[in-house]
């Protein structure tokens, strides 16, 4: 049977659940049906569609989990621009770079990377910034805000009901 995206009451995507679970909030009086599939589910004594996608009707506050470390993080926390020309780009145009070079002790985590353009990259290479001639526009640090709440789906294809409630950074996982 069907999965359903859960949403919080603000419309943010919390997480997927199977249809059963998604019947029984449905008849708490938890949630509200936003996007319905075809389908229905039939009992002895009523029938109702399958919903696709369920909002809560109370906020559900939820632990802050450390932000992710990620490419896509990455670019979100530089604003998807170039640490080092100041040009911004799609993020297929970007990469990311060491500020110190591994080659000189640099770490791959939040205090030493950062967004950068393809033509950048290959000029700093693995030279240090005074090397290179580089300034930084901001000193990289690990954001204590999440650049972009990732779910991972479980499916093999995401429901057409689901896009306006999720965003192009979802991590999707083949099921």
């Amino acid at each position: 049977m069907e999965q359903v995206l859960l949403l919080n009451a603000t419309f943010e995507p919390l997480k997927v659940i199977d249809w059963k679970r998604a019947i029984r909030l449905l008849t708490l009086g938890k949630v509200e049906v936003v996007e319905e599939y075809d389908r229905e589910i039939r009992a002895v004594t009523f029938a109702i569609k399958l919903p696709s996608v369920l909002r809560l009707l109370q906020f559900v506050r939820y632990r802050k989990k450390d932000v992710k470390f990620s490419r896509v993080n990455i670019y979100a926390r530089d604003g998807f621009q170039c640490q080092y020309c100041g040009k911004k780009f799609e993020s297929e145009d970007l990469t990311f770079d060491h500020v110190i070079p591994k080659r000189y002790g640099g770490k791959t985590e939040w205090t030493n990377i950062v967004t950068c353009c393809y033509k950048c990259n290959r000029v700093k290479g693995g030279r240090s910034l005074k090397e290179a001639g580089f300034k930084l526009l901001k000193k990289p640090v690990k954001p204590g805000w999440v650049p972009f709440i990732m779910i991972t789906i479980g499916v093999r294809r995401v429901p057409d009901s689901w896009r306006d409630y999720l965003y192009w950074h979802v991590e999707l996982e083949s099921g």
